[in-house]
């Protein structure tokens, strides 16, 4: 019998499910958006995306741990120096995935892979802020509370629209060492 369809080895098929239902879970959210839409987002059968993640809270994990591994690159090859700049930056990559970050928060009591995911996010990102904080010369005693302020004010950035230049006021504010 002939082949319709060409092989195609399980990672690239797995990054097309990932792909797809990222665009979806961005643009119609991830409570719209059932595993039968990825897969036909995807032409596969529904039971087929299955095979690759064992639920939808795990596609999301995979989708997260894209944009992390993505974004903490770019992050990394940052041109400017500035710290105001760099969580500035920081702040303005989450709120391109606000959908997902808001998912995130809505699902933690829900969802084992989500709750273990967000833990591991927060380690990261407030040991690189502490980095950042140590680089700009601050009192150890004070790392500790500005790390917590700035997570509790990036998180609110993203609930709030401000303008920029409240926005940058703020940033400026969290990585000031007086």
């Amino acid at each position: 019998m002939a082949r319709n369809k060409r092989v195609q080895d399980r990672e690239e098929k797995q990054e097309e499910i990932i792909h797809a239902a990222r665009a979806l879970f961005l643009n119609e959210g991830y409570d719209a958006t059932s595993i039968n839409r990825i897969a036909i987002e995807v032409q596969v059968a529904p039971n087929t995306i299955y095979w690759y993640f064992k639920n939808k809270d795990e596609l999301l994990v995979s989708i997260l741990n894209a944009e992390l591994t993505k974004h903490l690159n770019a992050y990394m090859l940052q041109p400017t120096q500035d710290p105001t700049e760099r969580l500035i930056w920081v702040v303005d990559q989450l709120q391109l995935a606000n959908r997902l970050v808001s998912t995130v928060h809505a699902r933690l009591k829900f969802s084992t892979e989500l709750r273990e995911w967000h833990e591991q996010f927060h380690l990261l990102v407030e040991g690189l802020l502490r980095l950042e904080l140590q680089k700009l010369g601050m009192a150890n005693d004070q790392i500790e509370t500005k790390v917590k302020i700035a997570v509790f004010t990036i998180e609110g950035l993203l609930a709030h629209q401000l303008s920029e230049q409240e926005k940058r006021a703020i940033c400026a504010a969290l990585v000031s060492t007086s």
